[in-house]
């Protein structure tokens, strides 16, 4: 892997170190991690062209075995490259090093032998049998095969784990691959175009890898009609315009896209683990994750003990440098997002919502204090639009069914959570929820084999699992005339 400060693209096999190019800072310090090629129209064209090639005249799509040892060898480079992947992870996305042991990049690399343990397994042919029709016995059967070339844009937060689940299970299913890293952390996904350009026998044309600090190389790429998917994680607004920029063509597009989850805490439930929960949930990656529960519902007679529970456990939550293994938050990505979070949290306060703890940055770099607000109103734009911030909103119920609307009341439906005594209530009140995900007592669903995705502006189709494979796979019906011979 290039340990230069300039990376290079993925493009049909070679990399590509073109100009001119854009830098990446560290949010923690400001200071410079790298740059990253500017990509042109042109590059996503080419990439494109690599990719529909690499399907239409290759075995690939077809060669199972050929995908297995190619997602068995990506799988052993990724667990080789581990360690140079967690120091550029915790500079460039200012994600902290214990966050790095998880979700921030090692439970992403399971992602790959998930897919890969899939593949070798999965049934591409399924047999319907026969049935009487016009006289005559016909055999019927369904195949499954790949969907085609997929453009694959991701987002700054998480940048390994969605790389690895949009790639690894497009890769399984036989689709070839334009992957495009976010302006934010560009470094991160290039990296991964360095290994696989430089480590595994993946063929030319199959994974393409771009960077782009502005929106014309997307444009192609969800336009283009060489592009059979398109699946995108990211705000739902950009989903809205690529969903759009899509139909052109009627692509398939899967989307995951934004949440406003809220985290009921019962009655009966132990408020103190609730409270702990809620307030270190909020901090995780500084809030810059959409299934993070930022609303805290909670009974209006325990509202003001709850808060100070949850301030509490603020208080404890360690800000600081990402490299240090005690840190449990580092900074937003960029001054843009802080002073957009700082910007919410005002006019919260302008608008009734009373700040309990954080409301402020951090300086230097881009940190911003863990913010806890309560009183506040299930209407008000704090309670309703995505923070993407450490900006938790505690929103008094009077009862059951109060609660289920509140949690309800919301364009997202991406996750949520729910905290009790009684498992069974709990599980009776996540029913009733309209939303993808859901934690009972703090159960952790997040894994390769759980499709993740959400109901309503939250996104479409799902990510991970059998379902998350079955998205870069379309599905053809054959029938044949069973001869008299073979009847009976």
């Amino acid at each position: 892997m290039n340990t230069t400060p300039t990376r290079s693209q993925l493009i049909d096999g070679k990399l590509v170190a073109s100009q001119p190019v854009f830098a990446s800072h560290n949010p923690a310090t400001g200071e410079l991690v790298g740059h990253a090629p500017e990509a042109t129209r042109a590059d996503a064209e080419t990439a494109v062209a690599a990719a529909r090639r690499a399907f239409d005249t290759t075995d690939w799509p077809t060669d199972r075995d050929l995908r297995l040892r190619s997602l068995r060898r990506l799988h052993q480079v990724l667990d080789e490259h581990r360690e140079e992947l967690r120091e550029l992870t915790i500079a460039e996305v200012g994600a902290p090093r214990q966050l790095t042991h998880g979700p921030q990049l090692d439970e992403p690399i399971g992602i790959v032998k998930y897919y890969a343990d899939l593949l070798e397994s999965y049934e591409f042919t399924e047999d319907l049998g026969e049935i009487e029709s016009r006289g005559q016995r016909h055999h019927r059967w369904v195949e499954k095969e790949a969907a085609g070339v997929v453009a694959a844009i991701l987002p700054y937060n998480f940048p390994n784990q969605l790389a690895l689940a949009k790639l690894a299970p497009a890769l399984a299913a036989g689709c070839t691959v334009v992957l495009k890293g976010a302006p934010q952390t560009p470094l991160t996904t290039l990296a991964l175009g360095e290994l696989i350009a430089e480590h595994t026998d993946i063929p030319p044309g199959v994974v393409n890898v771009l960077s782009s600090s502005t929106p014309e190389v997307g444009e192609v790429l969800t336009t283009h009609r060489g592009v059979d998917v398109v699946t995108f994680t990211g705000a739902t607004a950009t989903g809205r315009r690529i969903m759009a920029a899509a139909s052109g063509s009627v692509k398939r597009v899967f989307l995951e896209l934004g949440g406003k989850s809220a985290m009921i805490v019962l009655d009966d439930a132990d408020v103190t683990k609730a409270a702990m929960f809620a307030a270190f949930t909020i901090c995780s990656h500084s809030g810059q994750g959409c299934a993070l529960t930022s609303r805290l519902l909670v009974p209006r007679a325990r509202h003001d003990e709850i808060v100070q529970m949850v301030a509490a456990g603020l208080d404890r939550v360690r800000v600081g440098d990402p490299n240090d293994p005690q840190t449990n938050m580092g900074p937003l990505i960029s001054e843009e997002q802080r002073d957009k979070v700082d910007s919410m949290v005002r006019r919260a306060v302008d608008e009734g919502a009373v700040p309990v703890r954080g409301g402020k940055r951090i300086d230097p770099g881009f940190f911003y204090a863990p913010t806890l607000l309560a009183e506040v109103d299930p209407e008000s734009e704090i309670a309703q639009e995505e923070v993407f911030g450490p900006v938790l909103a505690v929103i008094p119920y009077d009862d059951e069914d109060d609660a289920v609307r509140i949690a309800n009341n919301s364009r997202y439906g991406l996750s949520g959570a729910v905290h009790s005594a009684d498992e069974d209530r709990a599980v009776r009140i996540a029913r009733r929820i309209r939303t993808g995900t859901f934690s009972i007592n703090g159960g952790n669903y997040f894994a390769p084999d759980v499709p993740f995705g959400g109901y309503k502006q939250s996104g479409i189709g799902r990510e991970s699992g059998r379902s998350g494979f079955e998205e870069f796979l379309e599905e053809k019906a054959f029938a044949r005339i069973v001869a008299p011979r073979e009847q009976g």
